[in-house]
């Protein structure tokens, strides 16, 4: 099973979403805002580069030792009277959730956030079987209700604004008339509507941010404890995540911990990390009666084998999103697929192929602050590249660009040639365009005049100007 996407309809969506001012203001807000939260915390950590090399070596270690650290914490877990499974792909996952659903006559599952099951559809199997899903994070609960998808991987409904959750809220909720006009009554609302969802729940359905193979122990990070109550009250708890968030030790976890609440929101820690080590015991006042983990590897495997492993050392901070300009311009609807952004970008391709996403990677402009901010020091301008050379190679992406790269590459090895064609295209346009200073419309330049004007060139290259000025220094 592959996930489900339409980036190829990437260029559209993106030109859609520039067009809906209120959601860019939005996203314009999410892009200065949050990198100055991290920014701050950063700063106030000390040393954090010292810190990202040193869980970039906890990642590679798990990695280069996968098998090994996956038996570890099955050996683990099944001590501590968990039950473990692994899933080669989605439609495994989700048959096993069902699985367990079925053998306690579930009928309704609450569901912390879950990056995983979003990608393998596990909702709509699971609603097509007859169950109830509820979305228990407040981000989630919102674009389950509105029938969206995510827009971002740590704030799924950040594209919304206060106004429309608080209609959605009034339409969706059977409550008796209220006033819904600030963000603590919203809040307070899907409080009081998802209570009574927590304590009817047969199941609960979380992820998990890492996986301690020496304890057999989940970890799982959240600002609202939703993922909490819902591995706590429900008699059966299911843990859905990929084989690549194992870490050998709860130290390697908490540095990545560490690493992840600072790179997310700023916070030097999230408001609720939880470790989950197995079923309820005799002694337990509460928890569930019985605890499941399914491990996905879905291409994982396929992908460590490959050029692109760095990418699962990915830990799914979204701070790549933030910074990226291209994402804050277009939105992550616009990617068409459960992973956008960056990280989206790469992740995506070898998720499913690059036949299918090959418009991804072009979502970029090597301006480098995924790089820069990335606290798995993972090299995302140089991942996209790759699969750009791929895209070229396999003649995936359109003709004309093709061409247009081959000609630009043609020119660029031939220096002297390059310089008389820009100086005569320079003197033309300054000719054509001097009494206005600017171009409605070029030929091979729509993707630029369509949005803003193209301003009129002085008559010269550049080059030229800097030979010209060098020799009057040296005369």
């Amino acid at each position: 099973m592959t996930m489900n996407i339409q980036s190829e309809n990437f260029l559209d969506a993106a030109n859609s979403a520039l067009e809906n001012s209120q959601r860019a203001r939005t996203r314009n807000a999410l892009g200065q805002s949050t990198p100055l939260k991290r920014a701050a915390a950063v700063e106030r950590f000390g040393d954090f580069e010292a810190l990202r090399r040193h869980v970039k070596k906890i990642r590679q270690h798990s990695l280069d030792n996968l098998d090994h650290y996956l038996q570890t914490f099955e050996h683990q877990a099944l001590a501590r009277g968990n039950q473990v499974h692994f899933a080669r792909t989605g439609r495994e996952l989700n048959a096993r959730v069902l699985e367990i659903c079925n053998q306690h006559q579930a009928r309704k599952v609450a569901k912390g956030k879950s990056m995983v099951t979003e990608e393998t559809e596990l909702n709509d199997q699971l609603q097509a079987a007859g169950l109830e899903v509820i979305e228990t994070d407040l981000g989630e609960y919102i674009i389950q209700l509105a029938g969206e998808k995510p827009s971002h991987i740590t704030g799924p409904a950040l594209h919304k604004s206060e106004s429309e959750i608080a209609a959605l809220f009034m339409e969706k909720h059977t409550l008796p008339e209220r006033e819904l006009d600030t963000a603590d009554a919203m809040v307070s609302e899907a409080r009081v509507v998802l209570r009574e969802h927590f304590l009817s729940a047969d199941v609960g359905i979380i992820g998990a941010n890492a996986l301690v193979a020496a304890t057999g122990d989940s970890m799982l990070v959240t600002n609202e404890g939703n993922g909490d109550l819902c591995a706590s009250l429900p008699g059966v708890l299911i843990v859905c995540t990929t084989i690549d968030r194992i870490v050998p030790t709860l130290d390697d976890a908490a540095a990545t911990l560490r690493l992840l609440a600072r790179s997310t929101t700023g916070q030097a820690i999230s408001c609720y990390t939880s470790f989950y080590s197995g079923p309820r015991g005799e002694s337990d006042p509460d928890g569930p009666l019985e605890t499941h983990f399914i491990l996905l590897d879905n291409q994982r495997s396929d992908v460590l084998a490959s050029d692109y492993r760095e990418m699962l050392h990915c830990i799914r901070c979204g701070a790549c999103l933030n910074h990226c300009p291209v994402y804050v311009a277009a939105g992550g609807h616009a990617y068409g697929s459960v992973y956008p952004g960056p990280m989206g970008s790469v992740l995506t391709p070898l998720l499913t192929s690059l036949e299918q996403s090959h418009m991804l990677p072009n979502a970029c402009t090597s301006c480098g602050r995924c790089a820069e901010i990335c606290p798995a020091n993972i090299p995302l301008p140089d991942l996209l590249r790759d699969l750009r050379r791929d895209e070229h190679e396999k003649q995936l992406s359109a003709t004309r660009w093709r061409l247009g790269i081959g000609l630009h590459g043609h020119l660029a090895r031939s220096p002297q040639l390059y310089h008389w064609l820009t100086g005569v295209a320079i003197k033309l346009l300054h000719k054509l365009g001097r009494k206005k200073g600017f171009f409605r419309r070029l030929p091979l330049a729509s993707g630029w005049t369509q949005a803003r004007d193209f301003p009129t060139p002085q008559a010269t290259t550049f080059m030229r100007q800097f030979k010209d000025q060098n020799k009057q220094d040296h005369d």
